[in-house]
Formats: C-alpha cells, structure tokens, sequence
C-alpha cells in the first residue's frame, strides 16, 4: 500500500479510545532560586483512537516532547490526567504494550545494532528463540544489513542508521501502540519514503500510531488526524479534510484584457512584468469566454489547493506567533 493512500475515512463514533487526556499540564521550575515556572503543556485534552496514525504538529519548542514523555510515564504531570488503552499512566501492564522512538536517542553505543536489540528484547523478557525469528525481520524492515548488524557498533552508526535501529527497538516487543518522537529527523528522501512505509505497515496491522513531527508532507500522506500544538496549547484537531477544507480554486496566469473586468473574475489579481495572474472566482467555461471576448490570453491554468503547511502557518499567525519564512 502505498502511503498517499493511507489516509482512511473518519474514525467511527464506536471506535475504542486508545490515548486520553483531560486538561493535562506540565509545568517546570526555572531560575537560580526555582522561583520561576515555564508552562511547557497547558490544559490539553485529546483522545486518540485504535488503529489511527495520529500526528502532533508543532514548532520546536511547542511542548510535544513533553506530551510524549508525559504519556509514556517518563516525566509526571503537574496536573490533569490520563489513560493509555484504559489503564492509568504508568500502568506496568500497560508498558509491555507501548513502543516508543525517542527524537535523540541515546543507545549504549560500543554494543552492535544486532546486541542492542538483543539487549532491549531481555527487557521484555522476550523468549530467545522468538528473538532469533524476530530480529532479522525487523533489520530488514527497517532497511539495515543482518551482516552489519551483527558486526558494526552503533558507535559508527550514522544519524540515519540509528533512527533505523531506533525504530526496530520501539518495535521489538510487538507493541499494541507506538509513538514516535520526529521519525523522520535525520533521514534522507529515501529512509524518509522507507519510514512512511514502516508507518502505513504498522497501520495494516491495526495498529495505533501517535507520533510528533514538523516535516508536514510526510504528516500530510499518511495520518489519520493531526493535531497542531502551540506554547503547550491545542490549536486544533481534525482529520486534514476537516480542518483544511475540501475547496478547491484555479490560479490562472495570462497577458492583456481589461484590468477592471479581470478583477470580477479574478479579486486578488496581480501584475507583474511577465502579465496577471490570480485565483478564479466563477466558472472556467465563462471565465475563458469572457478573456475571448477581452482578447486577452491565458497562459496557464493550475487547480489550487490549501496545503497542510499553509494551514498551520495561519494557526500560528492567528495566535500571534512569528513563523520565519
């Protein structure tokens, strides 16, 4: 299956909640004294559901690591609650089920990519011999040399090679639900279009994924719903047809005609030294009458779309934000 077709239809109203929160916050001490206080996730409620690709969109710096670490137990919340697959967090019971891709992982590098997995399956108290079937299957999923993993330390790993290993360990107890923080960071186009197939293969199998990113393309192929988290605080979440918009307009390029008539069909019209151009407003069939009658010339007709990029930049300027072009 390829991942631009990974986006299924909405999730049903009696789907199982698999990740909730209600007004979960996450505030940290600063300052010599620890007199000072950064709010780094600020009432946040969500729920995410089973077998959804679930992406957290947001700035470095947005709170979504802390949302992750918060709900994967590593850190507490200063207040608010929730429950992963209807258990508390920091239910152990619950821990055997999770996987989890940390943004900058940190592995005891002198071991071999095939000893790390070795070494995180003992923690799952995975049976040896499940191992031997297991490990092999997850380096080639991942895209890594059995050979190598057996003989390179991850000591010479490059970045993208440890994303790789990384992604095998989060996968290495067979979890019900994973998370991964930035996946695709480090990755060239290829290990980028290999993880987005990783993630769609995840999805066949019904499992849930929840995973934080700001690379909105890979995002845009193949979730399920997104959500866009600013200074600790939901923006907004929704399937991408929801929260974008299904509108679809034309950007038309041409020379000549009559600025005052163009401007009926085209309001945002511009000129520049090449002739006009702007978006329609009206019916193509008319619009091409109306520039034959005008003898103007049309040079170029594009079918416009809203991206998920230029939506999220709009969220944040309407919060006040400055987005760096």
């Amino acid at each position: 299956m390829d991942a631009a077709a990974a986006r299924t239809k909405p999730i049903a109203s009696e789907a199982t909640p698999v990740v909730q929160t209600w007004e979960l916050s996450k505030f940290y001490r600063t300052g010599f004294f620890m007199n000072q206080s950064i709010e780094s996730l600020k009432n946040f409620t969500l729920t995410v559901y089973e077998g959804e690709t679930f992406g957290l969109l947001g700035q470095n710096g947005a709170g979504k690591t802390t949302l992750l670490k918060t709900l994967l137990g590593i850190v507490r919340p200063t207040s608010g609650r929730a429950m992963i697959l209807g258990k508390p967090l920091g239910d152990r019971t619950v821990r055997q089920r999770l996987g989890y891709l940390p943004e900058n992982p940190y592995f005891y590098d002198y071991l071999t990519g095939w000893e790390f997995l070795q070494f995180t399956a003992s923690l799952f108290q995975i049976h040896p011999d499940i191992q031997r079937q297991r490990i092999p299957q997850l380096l080639d999923w991942v895209g890594l040399s059995q050979n190598s993993a057996r003989k390179k330390q991850l000591r010479q790993y490059s970045k993208g090679m440890l994303q790789r290993i990384g992604m095998a360990q989060a996968l290495i107890n067979d979890p019900d639900v994973v998370f991964l923080d930035e996946p695709m960071s480090g990755l060239d186009p290829l290990g980028r279009y290999q993880m987005r197939e990783i993630i769609v293969s995840l999805k066949e199998q019904g499992r849930t994924i929840f995973f934080n990113s700001h690379i909105l393309a890979d995002v845009e192929q193949i979730c399920d719903r997104v959500a866009i988290l600013a200074r600790g605080e939901l923006i907004c979440s929704g399937s991408i047809p929801e929260l974008i918009g299904t509108s679809e307009t034309y950007h038309v390029k041409g020379t000549g005609g009559n600025p005052e008539v163009l401007k009926q069909w085209l309001p945002d019209l511009e000129f520049d030294e090449l002739g006009w151009q702007g978006h329609l407003s009206g019916t193509i069939q008319d619009f091409l009458s109306s520039i034959q009658l005008m003898g103007a010339k049309v040079i170029s007709i594009n079918l416009s779309t809203t991206t998920l990029e230029e939506f999220f930049v709009e969220q944040l300027r309407a919060k006040g934000m400055t987005v760096s072009q």
